[in-house]
């Protein structure tokens, strides 16, 4: 019987983020995507993915769903076999000045989904999320279409989850399984010294850190080949 691997995807992102993952990687595992629907936090998320999962299970997350695996790792850890996170991160929302920024665009960005519709939104706060080259490419037009398929109410859930997340920094340094660390060189949001750092902190296991060349924030879209080459050794692992 395959292995269960379960996909977990960002911020307003869908199947679509993993599907080429899931084209790769499905004659040798099970595959399951999760949809966050109007979920409005990690931990409440992190519980959606244990009730739908087997008792044990190969867990991925990209960026937000990075988040959500740490907060499975944290509720459930005896039963993620592996672990992989992409172009994530661990800390919470900054006290002062940086938080109240961090707040303040992303609730601006809301009322622009609000007023304009999900692919206005999109279309300029995409614009700095990928490599420059994808700008005008056909994956750009793929992440518009992904975020036209979601609504200003799944923004609104989903970005009071991250505004509430919690410190995942802790957490690191108790991960013991297989573990994958990816990004993309030019990933502004999560940048490769963010997750250099988390490879550092965990001490209990030797986590593989890939940095993809040419690659912005959306790695298993922009670069879904390295990405699936990385996973495959991470399984073999």
């Amino acid at each position: 019987m395959p292995k269960t691997l379960i996909l977990l995807p960002g911020l307003m992102c869908d199947a679509a983020v993993w599907a080429p993952q899931v084209q790769a990687l499905s004659p040798t595992h099970h595959c399951m995507v999760m949809n966050w629907g109007l979920t409005d936090s990690l931990t409440a998320m992190a519980q959606q993915v244990l009730a739908a999962a087997p008792a044990t299970f190969t867990l991925a997350g990209h960026s937000m769903g990075g988040r959500v695996a740490l907060e499975v790792m944290r509720l459930a850890p005896e039963r993620v076999e592996r672990l992989a996170l992409l172009d994530t991160g661990v800390h919470p929302l900054a006290e002062g000045e940086a938080g109240t920024k961090e707040k303040a665009g992303r609730m601006a960005l809301l009322s622009h989904a609000q007023r304009a519709g999900m692919r206005a939104m999109g279309a300029m706060w995409a614009r700095p999320m990928g490599h420059p080259a994808v700008v005008g490419a056909p994956v750009f037009e793929q992440v518009l279409a992904m975020l036209e398929r979601s609504s200003p109410a799944q923004f609104a859930a989903q970005i009071n989850a991250l505004l509430t997340r919690p410190d995942a920094a802790p957490m690191l340094a108790d991960i013991t399984c297989p573990a994958l660390v990816l990004t993309g060189r030019q990933d502004a949001w999560s940048p490769p010294e963010q997750h250099q750092a988390m490879v550092e902190a965990m001490h209990a296991v030797r986590a593989e850190l890939v940095v993809l060349e040419d690659c912005g924030h959306m790695s298993t879209m922009e670069q879904p080949d390295a990405v699936n080459t990385a996973f495959a050794r991470w399984l073999a692992a």
